[in-house]
């Protein structure tokens, strides 16, 4: 038995499918947690166990691990709390009912900086390694699957693509990193998931197949769309000042910034890419099958 968590975000609606075409050949069973099953695609729901509620709420999860082998953990970033709570808090009672069930194993989506000079004042970063260390110490085996930024933060960009011709973020422009696109991150999952022949607890890099910086990224989608994209770089401040003003918690808007700050500070440089930890969707095809059509939709 397999569960999975947040099954309709960004990796669980693509690690879902992998797990429903493999699960049968190796005799797994699938549970999703969901708030709203409606979410689920009737296909998916009729071959999968379905426990409706949050995965923060010790009830949900004491029945979800219930009879589980396996779990794989996605904290929902919640902006209306403060980073702790939205992390660490939130997966405390997963982290107690996975002792009470016996759950053998867990891969956890978490963040490349562990290890590095600036991780401890990474902000959200900091927050997620915190729930790595959660579950480790909870003696299950455990895999951290640990991801630069994805290609998918660009779909909220789309919009000023479209009509300004730019993207807008904070990191120098020409530093280059990691960067790995959400349907590769569920791949890996989504094998660490049916082969459970690993022990202990560690992190898997997930690197994509080359360094990027926001410049090497105008350029591509200049080439790839077929019209001029280019780079502007924001200030913390007025980042700030933009998230505060959409509504966001302050210590939440911190924690944004904070990590912002660590990944132009070199978080994600910490990991040298091989052929294990790269991934194969490149940027070039990412637009082309996914960015060009929100941009010219």
């Amino acid at each position: 038995m397999i569960v999975i968590t947040a099954p309709t975000g960004n990796i669980g609606r693509r690690l879902l499918p992998l797990l429903l075409e493999s699960a049968p050949a190796h005799s797994e069973r699938l549970r999703v947690i969901v708030r709203d099953p409606a979410r689920l695609a009737d296909p998916v729901r009729e071959r999968v166990e379905v426990v409706t509620g949050s995965h923060g709420d010790p009830a949900v999860v004491d029945r979800a691990f219930d009879g589980a082998d396996a779990v794989f953990w996605l904290v929902p970033p919640d902006a209306s709390r403060t980073p702790d709570d939205a992390y660490r808090r939130f997966s405390v009672p997963a982290a107690r009912a996975l002792g009470v069930h016996g759950v053998g194993h867990v891969v956890g989506v978490s963040a490349l900086g562990r290890g590095t000079p600036v991780a401890g004042r990474a902000g959200l970063v900091t927050a997620t390694l915190a729930v790595d260390d959660l579950f480790a110490e909870t003696g299950v085996a455990y895999r951290a699957l640990a991801n630069p930024s994805f290609f998918e933060n660009l779909l909220e960009e789309a919009d000023s693509i479209r009509e300004r011709g730019c993207f807008t973020d904070v990191l120098d422009a020409d530093r280059k990193a990691p960067l790995v696109a959400v349907a590769d991150i569920a791949a890996v999952a989504a094998g660490l998931l049916l082969d459970r022949s690993w022990t202990g607890t560690g992190s898997v890099p997930v690197l994509g197949p080359r360094d990027l910086s926001p410049n090497d990224l105008a350029r591509i989608m200049t080439e790839r769309l077929g019209r001029p994209v280019r780079y502007e770089r924001q200030t913390f401040d007025d980042l700030r000042a933009t998230l505060v003003g959409h509504g966001l918690d302050k210590e939440f808007v911190d924690g944004i910034v904070d990590m912002k700050r660590a990944k132009d500070d070199g978080l994600d440089a910490g990991v040298t890419r091989t052929p294990e930890t790269a991934t194969p969707t490149t940027f070039e095809h990412w637009v082309a099958q996914t960015l060009r059509p929100a941009v010219l939709s």
